[in-house]
């Protein structure tokens, strides 16, 4: 087995795939073969919110804005967001975003996480305007 993996966001699968009308979510860590790494394209159609915000235990993640705008609440703060920002996150900072008048794209990185994910789902009501 090489020591690199090339795989092409866009033909890994849908995991939002209908249970979240207006976001897609493709998840690459077991497609790229990494043990510490995982990578994610999220896409938010114009005026979809994440429709449930997360927190870590110990996986700490980093967002880019690809394209778009939109907004991120992290903690109790809501936050603009343009074309190429960056977001750092830690672990325990529940997170969701919201996409503006345009399609949102972002990519996630995260860290290392224990076997089978740390990921935590914030309370029902989390963000309500």
């Amino acid at each position: 087995m090489p020591d690199y993996t090339i795989k092409n966001l866009m033909d890994i699968e849908d995991s939002a795939g209908g249970r979240a009308p207006g976001l897609q979510a493709r998840f690459a860590r077991s497609h790229i073969d990494s043990k510490d790494l995982g990578v994610t394209y999220l896409r938010y159609e114009p005026g979809v919110r994440s429709p449930v915000g997360h927190s870590h235990r110990e996986q700490e993640e980093v967002y880019v804005v690809v394209s778009g705008s939109g907004r991120v609440k992290l903690g109790d703060e809501v936050l603009e967001l343009r074309p190429w920002d960056v977001v750092r996150v830690a672990p325990t900072t529940i997170r969701a975003f919201e996409a503006g008048p345009e399609v949102l794209e972002l990519i996630a990185v995260g860290s290392t996480r224990p076997e089978g994910g740390d990921g935590v789902p914030a309370p029902d009501g989390w963000w309500t305007d």
